[in-house]
């Protein structure tokens, strides 16, 4: 087990939006969390990385413990050294180049030399096709492109997991199919990532394991078979039913 998480909840203005989550993730799965928008999804994402602090629960690591709602500041930055997250407005520094971008993290949070960080970043933008983009400044690139220097900035840190919120919400229709082939193409390396999304097919057929959320809690969870073909949950069973197209 490379991750758990233990009674997760979270509160804002007295309305509880994460009821007490459980689960567990093993090194190398892809786990797609789906379910309506205002559920809690991205909630959960952004509390385990601190983003959010919990009001209650525990998140183990790589077998260190850590109080969810109490975090010390160098369990916070030790977390955030083993993991990243991809936003969906991708987040990018807009007065710093796509080159800049990605390099900022291993100079500040991974403490390498200016050469030796811009190094790896030109070879994570040349290994997404992006090489001829490094000078160009977020305002010059596409949706798509953007998205895809957040996903070179996220896997250039080689972190434990990966968090993915709804990656390709922001984005046209016809972009959405290059950022998901980055991602599945970072699934078959054998990346440990937790994605929110919508895009059911990626869930059915990238994700090792399905997670519905709903209402602030974990509905159901199993195989994309499972889930897609016998679900045991009425919620579930209409939440799919209703994006049958889709998959």
């Amino acid at each position: 087990m490379l991750l758990k998480v233990k009674n997760l909840k979270k509160q804002f203005n007295q309305k509880e939006i994460l009821k007490g989550i459980d689960f567990e993730i093993n090194q190398g799965e892809v786990v797609v969390i789906i379910g309506p928008s205002g559920s809690g999804k991205t909630t959960l994402l952004r509390s385990l990385n601190f983003l959010e602090t919990a009001d209650q629960g525990s998140l183990t690591l790589n077998g260190q413990e850590i109080d969810l709602a109490h975090p010390t500041k160098d369990q916070v930055q030790w977390v955030r050294r083993h993991t990243a997250m991809v936003f969906q407005n991708y987040n990018l520094f807009k007065n710093k180049t796509a080159l800049q971008n990605i390099a900022e993290g291993l100079i500040y949070g991974q403490k390498l030399a200016k050469d030796q960080a811009e190094s790896l970043a030109r070879a994570a933008l040349a290994n997404l096709g992006l090489a001829e983009q490094q000078d160009y400044y977020p305002a010059q690139l596409s949706g798509g492109q953007q998205q895809r220097i957040g996903i070179a900035r996220a896997t250039v840190l080689q972190p434990e997991v990966i968090l993915f919120d709804e990656p390709t919400s922001a984005l046209d229709p016809e972009l959405v199919s290059t950022v998901m082939n980055d991602m599945q193409r970072l699934a078959n390396q054998g990346q440990t990532m937790i994605v929110v999304t919508h895009q059911m097919w990626f869930a059915r057929n990238v994700a090792t394991k399905v997670i519905f959320f709903a209402d602030g809690q974990i509905v159901e969870a199993g195989t994309p078979a499972e889930l897609f073909e016998q679900p045991k949950e009425e919620r579930t069973r209409k939440f799919l039913a209703a994006l049958a197209d889709n998959y």
